[in-house]
């Protein structure tokens, strides 16, 4: 049986090298950099959320948004309802379906997703900035292989 110590001394084990931990803190620097830019009050979730909304072809699900935003139900739920209550967004009652909910911008979503885009491309540019052009399209492309 192994002990604690023993499983803990493993050699070849850091924890600065697992791909999570580095992540993380990579998504913390991003939010640490957004929050200093203020994008119009919006998280990175809730400006994916709304522009993913505002570019699609026309008024979708909340469960259909999630999926293209990449978030589970709850949480898509939680940033659907804090959008709606900016009046960002809107829902309707879907007219062939009762018991769904379709979702649209509100001209006041489109206006502060026109203002809050350049800022979050801004945002980008900062949190890649410690490398060089080439380290971040590899990154960039990685990150793409990954999800």
């Amino acid at each position: 049986m192994i002990t604690m110590e023993e499983s803990l001394s493993s050699p070849g084990y850091r924890l600065d090298d697992q791909v999570g931990y580095l992540l993380r803190k990579a998504y913390q620097n991003h939010i640490a950099i957004c929050n200093a830019h203020d994008p119009c009050k919006l998280t990175p979730m809730q400006f994916s959320t709304l522009y993913r909304l505002a570019t699609e072809p026309g008024p979708i699900s909340q469960n259909a948004l999630g999926r293209l935003v990449a978030m589970d139900a709850a949480t898509t739920k939680g940033v659907v309802t804090r959008l709606k209550e900016r009046g960002l967004i809107e829902s309707r009652q879907d007219h062939k379906d009762r018991r769904r909910y379709i979702l649209s911008t509100t001209p006041e979503g489109r206006r502060i997703l026109a203002k809050a885009q350049p800022i979050m491309q801004h945002i980008s540019r900062d949190t890649l900035a410690p490398l060089n052009e080439k380290e971040q399209k590899t990154l960039l492309a990685l990150l793409r292989k990954l999800s």
